[in-house]
């Protein structure tokens, strides 16, 4: 059974930074594909960023591109999301989930077979 361990959320105030962590509990972690979405109080879950199995090529939405910066650690089985510039905007919960193989769009929760249990960020003004 695979399992997803998100960590990092917390209060910041506007213009701060946080970095989040996913820890996977599968020796496969670098074979597939990871991203960050998130979920904000009365909203469909959205997506944030997406990262390949080796780490070379990343993706991500309009709203936290050049502020947000998704890593991975294959060594670690972890995936990271480095928030910079943070603002109120940027409240929700942070999900990490990994991608079901080659097939289905990046940007789909349907493309995600398995899913972390989600960590808070606050974001203050």
């Amino acid at each position: 059974q695979v399992q997803l361990v998100e960590s990092g959320g917390g209060l910041v105030q506007a213009g701060g930074s946080l970095r989040l962590s996913c820890a996977a509990t599968e020796r496969l972690f670098s074979s597939y594909a990871m991203a960050w979405f998130r979920q904000a109080p009365g909203k469909e879950r959205e997506f944030v960023a997406a990262i390949t199995v080796s780490g070379g090529s990343t993706i991500y939405a309009d709203s936290v591109k050049g502020r947000f910066t998704i890593s991975r650690d294959n060594a670690k089985n972890t995936v990271y999301l480095q928030m910079n510039t943070l603002k109120p905007g940027d409240t929700a919960v942070y999900y990490c989930a990994r991608k079901n193989g080659i097939s289905g769009s990046y940007y789909w929760t349907e493309s995600y077979n398995y899913w972390g249990q989600g960590t808070q960020v606050t974001v203050s003004s």
